[in-house]
């Protein structure tokens, strides 16, 4: 899954705007958001502890190292061009000049540095204290959270938390963010319905949609507030509809766990990723404006890969071999034991996301029905 600027949206009428907000939008007793940050959720020291023998190294670093000098200094202008202009080259290190990214098992790289440490972001998945094998799980380490929570499960942080481009600052999630908020793919309509007091409501329902529109942005650049957005459908139903039950309390939602598919673009990949036993925490701010929290649930190895393949020339600031990352990701994978091999096939994790409010618009024929 397992991105820095993305988009959820989760409709918020009826409450803080509902007397600007347009009659067909919602209906009374429904909350919404559009995500516009969605973070991997790694915990990065002050020292970089977690990291002890330092960053990993990348494609582009280990093609620089095989290449006789002549070579090396005529692709790359004696140091002058830019890494992006060796691209290619960098990319076509398998043994027939094959793209080592799209087919990361063709060639062995020295092994990822993975996080280290015990200090994390994310929630207890497994249910177990010290993180031993399951029936559905592998054994893992746990981490404990900057609060003190203890059993957390967060594999996909060890996964790249030792890799610049994921890490702050890094272009990964970055790029695939703003990617998303300047093309309007993938965006995640949410829509909670069944509130009964925006701040406290005991028995909600969360439903997570695609976006067709992009984001309305204010004079920042950022979403405007409030905005409409309607949702994907496919023969006249939505394309993604997925639900949680959950509540609010005190302005925080927070949902029960479940399987839920989410649309994902970013850094030229498309794809339909189900984050299994996903729950979902927002504190909504007090206006109703904005809120931040985090998702947490279990991501698919492969689609996570998969995506890997398709981020192109972002990987050349990234540094990050596809390789070995592939090699640390199936040793990492902590969820869901395949039945034949019995490896793990899904990577514990943990999202850290901004959202805005805003409205999500059903299909007419659905408001017809609902206005019955």
């Amino acid at each position: 899954m397992p991105m820095r600027h993305v988009a959820i949206v989760l409709g918020i009428a009826g409450f803080w705007a509902g007397l600007t907000a347009p009659a067909v939008a919602h209906a009374p007793g429904t909350l919404g958001f559009v995500i516009r940050d969605w973070f991997t959720a790694i915990h990065e020291s002050k020292f970089m502890d977690e990291c002890p023998e330092g960053l990993n190294i990348g494609n582009d670093e280990f093609w620089w190292r095989s290449q006789p000098k002549d070579l090396r200094a005529r692709i790359t202008g004696n140091g002058l061009e830019r890494a992006s202009r060796r691209y290619w080259e960098v990319m076509g290190r398998g043994p027939n000049g094959e793209d080592i990214c799209m087919n990361p098992t063709l060639i062995k790289d020295p092994p990822l540095r993975v996080a280290e440490g015990k200090i994390g972001y994310g929630d207890n998945l497994d249910g177990t204290t010290d993180g031993h094998a399951t029936a559905k799980t592998c054994k893992h380490d746990k981490y404990t959270s900057p609060d003190g929570k203890t059993g957390i499960d967060n594999q996909m942080a060890r996964l790249v938390g030792c890799t610049f481009g994921w890490r702050k600052s890094g272009m990964v999630e970055l790029h695939a963010n703003e990617e998303r908020g300047t093309a309007g793919h993938g965006m995640i309509l949410v829509e909670v319905t069944g509130v009964t007091d925006p701040r406290n409501s005991d028995d909600v329902t969360v439903t997570f949609y695609r976006s067709i529109d992009q984001y309305t942005i204010d004079g920042t650049g950022q979403p405007l507030p409030f905005s409409t957005y309607r949702i994907e459908t496919y023969n006249g139903k939505p394309r993604y509809a997925d639900s949680l039950k959950g509540k609010i309390k005190d302005g925080v939602l927070t949902t029960d766990r479940g399987d839920v598919k989410l649309p994902f673009y970013g850094n030229n990949a498309f794809m339909h990723p189900v984050i299994k036993d996903m729950a979902l925490r927002l504190e909504i701010a007090a206006d109703g404006n904005t809120a931040t929290g985090m998702l947490t649930g279990y991501y698919d190895v492969e689609r996570f890969m998969y995506a890997m393949g398709s981020v192109g020339q972002v990987l050349q600031t990234a540094q990050v071999s596809c390789p070995a990352m592939y090699v640390a990701a199936h040793q990492l994978a902590d969820g869901y034991p395949d039945p034949k091999t019995g490896e793990c096939t899904m990577l514990s994790s943990a999202f850290k996301i901004k959202a805005y409010a805003a409205f999500v618009q059903h299909p007419q024929k659905e408001r017809r029905q609902a206005s019955r």
